[in-house]
């Protein structure tokens, strides 16, 4: 699943109608707390708090050209795939059902509703969520939307253009992974532009699903994905993803929750930037390999800001939060 400059920059060219590009800023202090030239991709700054918009927008437009009288979408998500496709249905007055897990975000719950979408809680995680929502896109007849799909990829990707084409001299960029989107569309943009970048893949050390089926070359799925990183709380892989950044990526590093939490910590105490656990663990993973990347300039996707106000308010207080 690779694109060419010229399909990246059409999708962009789609997603800027929409909303602005994000920053990236090399921030004083936080380059002074980790002794590395660190460059923040803010995709916390979207119209959602999140990367995900890009992808909603590029997906949309796809399924109205392709199914032109469909009524509506299904699909499951912990929060911003969920805000992403509520958002670009709105617009075209589709219906817009949404699958949740059990005791998910209620902040990213109430966002999702003020986009217009209809939540429907079933589950206790992301993946079980998944399949009661394709349950539905067969019984209701409604398009059932995956987290991981080639026209959600293409518009995830135009973060990394934008941050490529400003940074091109990248060493080493850390992306959180989840279902993949992310991770894939940085690789896809890399290719595109024909750089050497390093992209290094981030999981929490309680969802491992990516990082052991990238060591063992075969897809393994876990018992669990207990984080409070929520947005990389999943434990069964999604195997064109896997196929991508199997071969695309230099390693995959796992974090701690402890480690994520310091992580948002520093993000707030040096940008005064809030993010959400899967948008610290990047930074996390950065810290946890500084030593390797001394001289190097080095990029961390700062994927979210969805954070629930008591769950912050744990972590600023060494807390790690209830999930």
């Amino acid at each position: 699943m690779f694109f060419s400059r010229e399909e990246l920059v059409e999708a962009a060219d789609l997603v800027y109608q929409s909303i602005d590009p994000t920053p990236q800023i090399a921030w004083p202090l936080l380059q002074r707390e980790t002794g590395i030239e660190v460059w923040v991709k803010h995709e916390n700054h979207t119209p959602i708090g999140a990367f995900k918009v890009r992808g909603g927008i590029t997906f949309i437009d796809w399924l109205q050209k392709v199914k032109p009288n469909i009524r509506g979408i299904v699909s499951a998500t912990r929060g911003n795939h969920g805000q992403s496709l509520a958002r670009a249905t709105k617009s075209h007055g589709m219906i817009c059902r949404i699958v949740i897990p059990h005791g998910n975000s209620r902040e990213k719950n109430e966002a999702m509703s003020s986009f217009g979408a209809e939540l429907i809680e079933y589950g206790h995680d992301f993946d079980t969520a998944k399949e009661e929502a394709m349950s539905i896109s067969r019984d209701e007849e409604l398009y059932f939307v995956p987290s991981f799909h080639k026209e959600v990829v293409r518009g995830v990707a135009t973060y990394a253009l934008e941050l490529f084409k400003y940074k091109p001299d990248l060493h080493t960029v850390y992306v959180p992974i989840g279902c993949g989107s992310g991770i894939c569309g940085v690789i896809a943009a890399r290719e595109a532009l024909g750089l050497k970048t390093n992209v290094v893949g981030v999981v929490s050390e309680n969802a491992q699903t990516a990082k052991l089926s990238y060591e063992s070359g075969k897809l393994v799925e876990t018992n669990s994905a207990e984080t409070f990183a929520d947005g990389i709380a999943v434990r069964v892989p999604v195997k064109e993803a896997f196929e991508i950044y199997s071969q695309g990526v230099d390693h995959i590093v796992s974090v701690t929750d402890e480690e994520i939490l310091k992580a948002v910590q520093i993000l707030f105490q040096t940008t005064h930037n809030v993010s959400e656990g899967a948008g610290a663990a990047p930074l996390a993973a950065m810290i946890k390999e500084k030593s390797r990347l001394k001289g190097k300039a080095v990029g961390v996707i700062l994927s979210g800001g969805n954070i629930d106000l008591e769950k912050f308010r744990s972590v600023l207080n060494g807390e790690i939060p209830v999930f």
